[in-house]
């Protein structure tokens, strides 16, 4: 058995006052991934820098107080790669992955992009370099008889279901055509699962993140960009998968919830 759960924690030195701290040491958890840490490893408290019972793998940004993720293991992995081999996005702080016991397991903080500025270029230039690179990794690990689950805040809502509001937001980044149609060659092109889709094919959302403007949370107007993606075996192997939605909007520590799955044996 193996229970992965990632999540995007808007700041960890924030999410660390707020409850985190609380949640990781509840969780059953073998694997934690984070995204959007904001801050240098010597930044972080301890209890979340090297969290008591945990092997922990950070990659901060270079651009300090931006992006960054890390990987938190129960047992101790056998690799710890950063970045996916592109020089402009190696030190971004949003790539990391970890060699466990016949699966990769990687942390992803996709860019969000803007329409119409650089934010979006980049968003481009990273997703046509990583693509590539998800089929590498896909092809690496089958020869070496491993399965991938690549977890993370992709910042792009798939299909109609994955956001309340789609209508409204078709020409804006995170559900552009074209956004939509590359997170499409993941599965159909390259071959990977949408776990918590292919687990609840049918129903709206979960949503993963909600706006703080507003009434966001409570009206349940969210959008569902955190995901795990996973190489078919493992996805096979899936036995289920939940949002670990806040009972409250008193009750987050991020605007982000943790996603949560359980694959078997």
């Amino acid at each position: 058995m193996l229970t992965v759960t990632t999540v995007n924690v808007n700041g960890l030195r924030a999410a660390a006052g707020k409850g985190f701290v609380e949640w990781l040491a509840d969780t059953a958890a073998d694997v934690v991934c984070l995204q959007e840490v904001r801050a240098q490893e010597a930044q972080l408290p301890e209890a979340v820098r090297a969290p008591e019972g945990w092997f922990a793998a950070h990659a901060p940004a270079a651009a300090k107080g931006r992006a960054g993720v890390s990987l938190y293991t129960r047992r101790e992995p056998d690799a710890v790669r950063v970045g996916f081999g592109v020089s402009e996005f190696d030190a971004s702080g949003r790539y990391l992955e970890a060699d466990l016991p016949g699966v990769t397991v990687a942390s992803l903080y996709l860019p969000s992009g803007e329409v119409g500025t650089e934010r979006q270029d980049e968003k481009v230039r990273f997703m046509d370099a990583f693509l590539p690179y998800l089929k590498e990794l896909r092809e690496r690990a089958a020869a070496d008889g491993r399965e991938v689950v690549v977890c993370g805040d992709w910042n792009i809502a798939h299909q109609e279901a994955d956001l309340k509001n789609w209508k409204a937001n078709r020409k804006n980044a995170g559900f552009l055509p074209e956004e939509r149609a590359w997170l499409g060659r993941v599965f159909d092109e390259v071959g990977y699962v949408d776990v918590v889709r292919a687990l609840h094919p049918d129903q709206e959302g979960p949503y993963t993140w909600w706006s703080y403007r507003g009434r966001a949370f409570d009206n349940d107007a969210g959008w569902r960009i955190d995901y795990q993606v996973a190489t078919p075996g493992l996805a096979a192997r899936a036995l289920k998968a939940h949002v670990e939605r806040a009972a409250t909007h008193a009750d987050r520590w991020s605007d982000h919830a943790p996603v949560t799955a359980v694959y078997g044996p």
